[in-house]
């Protein structure tokens, strides 16, 4: 029960995290004869479509894969408290690589959907 406590919490924080989060990331142009308000506009769009990535579902996916491969391991190693602890620290790790893959995913729709309307990405 400890360890799906720890990976619910785990979920829990990198939801917020994501709420928090510049969607997209900060992206970095070329501003040389851009019109601004058009850019803005695009801007926008851009993150919408950076939505669609799910950051929450990458990160439980990750908690989840975590938990299972380094609870087999400390299970083989150490027996059932050794592998609750992997469990659980594994979880934890599996979901913050989780996220951050998602994280960047979403940088690279936002900056792919920016260059495909023509904007120069400098980062």
């Amino acid at each position: 029960m400890k360890i799906k406590g720890l990976v619910l919490l785990f979920v829990l924080g990198a939801l917020t995290a994501c709420a928090s989060t510049p969607r997209g990331g900060n992206v970095i142009i070329d501003t040389q004869g851009v019109n601004m308000q058009a850019y803005q506009t695009d801007l926008v769009e851009c993150r919408a479509y950076a939505e669609e990535v799910s950051v929450a579902q990458q990160a439980a996916k990750g908690a989840a894969v975590g938990a299972v491969v380094t609870g087999a391991i400390g299970a083989v190693v150490g027996g059932q408290r050794v592998a609750e602890r992997g469990a659980a620290a594994g979880g934890i790790s599996g979901g913050a690589r989780g996220t951050m893959s998602g994280l960047q995913e979403r940088e690279q729709v936002v900056k792919t959907c920016l260059r495909g309307r023509g904007y120069k990405v400098l980062n």
